[in-house]
């Protein structure tokens, strides 16, 4: 073995059968992969797939305007391998599914055929591993990051791989454990909808001051009232920290991207501008055309904790629940008109404390509605955890079950 390559032919994780077997060879993609090339129709006409970003997989394209009737189409067959030449390096890889069979797409994505000597499912989960993508895709052009991968140095590529039954059982493996996680992506899916049908019924329609849905022991109380923001809650805008953030720090920052992704992404500070405590809501203010930020919300669950940034305001309720309050102004349609979809959306004060809200005037009616929400979300979050431990166990198990393989030259 050369000092310019050193590899590890055999994975860390094996199948008890294949314990004594021997080490996985070294290939390139072009002895088990032909292109196609079936003609089709023309763009004008075909029925057209896509490959997704990110191992997304494959799908039908759906276009608002027709193709041009100038570009070449060609058939691609369930199973086959497919790729994207432009985004490579965005792990646009995938396999034609049966509901697919006779799309077509451009050479721009090329189709393969795969020999029997190779699991197709095996492949993809290969090519998806960034250690494999981002290392040949950056190396095809000379250590420049290549515009296009084009099918020839696709297929020149080196891979290494074990007999094809070890190569089934892996993919068999990895497989097993995708369907479970779209198993529970769909539960998700499921809980989010349910959710959403919850609020439409228990809270009123607009022009309503009762709701569909009202708990027994509230169904002879009164009607629901409809006030300001402004009567119900205070206003104050979140402050700058950019000058002050810290790898670690006292404060977590309160920002449009921590309040996005449900505070997964954070800043931190000694510094608290604009201190938020238990039962604040902190609202988006500003956020790209079409954006999905604007006007989402953060309920505050701990004292001196979260310090509010710019262009995140903080509201602080007044004789009403706030955990009702977020639910009753988290992403509200009024918020969501402000968007025209063509420039940046910057909400102001006025108008944030004019959004109307119609709310129960009983106290213990207020936290019934709160608490089945909550208890809602706190399901949700629940089930986004275990699919997110479910990514991560995939995660090692593709770093165990592939061999570790380091190449300093090719």
């Amino acid at each position: 073995m050369s000092k310019k390559e050193k590899v590890t032919l055999v994975p860390k994780l094996r199948f008890q059968e294949y314990k004594n077997a021997s080490e996985w060879s070294k290939v390139k993609i072009g002895k088990y992969l032909k292109e196609s090339r079936i003609k089709g129709s023309k763009g004008n006409t075909a029925k057209k797939l896509t490959v997704k970003l990110w191992g997304q997989g494959v799908r039908e394209k759906n276009e608002i305007q027709k193709g041009s009737e100038n570009t070449q189409y060609f058939q691609r067959q369930a199973g086959q391998f497919i790729y994207s030449k432009l985004d490579f390096l965005n792990q646009a890889f995938g396999i034609v599914p049966d509901y697919l069979n006779g799309y077509e797409s451009t050479v721009d994505l090329p189709c393969f055929d795969v020999d029997e000597g190779l699991d197709a499912r095996f492949l993809l989960e290969y090519v998806k591993r960034t250690i494999f993508y981002k290392k040949y895709g950056e190396m095809a052009d000379g250590g420049r990051i290549a515009k296009r991968i084009q099918v020839d140095t696709f297929l020149g590529f080196p891979v290494y791989i074990p007999d094809i039954k070890e190569q089934q059982k892996i993919a068999d493996c990895l497989s097993s454990l995708y369907d479970l996680i779209t198993a529970e992506d769909k539960k998700l899916s499921a809980l989010r909808a349910h959710k959403e049908g919850l609020m439409q019924k228990l809270f009123p329609a607009e022009g309503k001051t009762l709701p569909e849905w009202r708990f027994p022991e509230f169904r002879d109380c009164r009607e629901w009232e409809e006030t300001t923001l402004e009567r119900v809650a205070d206003y104050e805008n979140g402050k700058a920290h950019e000058n002050d953030i810290l790898e670690r720090g006292k404060y977590i920052v309160v920002n449009s991207k921590f309040i996005s992704t449900d505070g997964e992404v954070k800043k931190y500070t000694d510094t608290a501008n604009l201190l938020a405590q238990k039962g604040d809501i902190l609202m988006v203010l500003s956020d790209v055309p079409n954006g999905r930020a604007i006007a989402k919300c953060y309920l505050v669950d701990k004292n001196d904790t979260y310090t509010v940034n710019q262009r995140i305001c903080r509201l602080t309720p007044r004789n009403v629940n706030g955990s009702l309050l977020y639910y009753a102004i988290n992403r509200n349609s009024y918020f969501l008109a402000f968007d025209d979809g063509v420039k940046q959306t910057n909400l102001k004060k006025d108008d944030v404390l004019s959004c109307l809200v119609t709310l129960p005037k009983e106290k213990q009616e207020q936290q019934k509605i709160a608490d089945c929400l909550s208890s809602v979300d706190e399901l949700i979050a629940a089930q986004a955890e275990k699919i997110e431990a479910l990514k991560t166990h995939k995660k090692g198990l593709i770093q165990g079950l592939f061999p570790s393989i380091e190449e300093v030259g090719k």
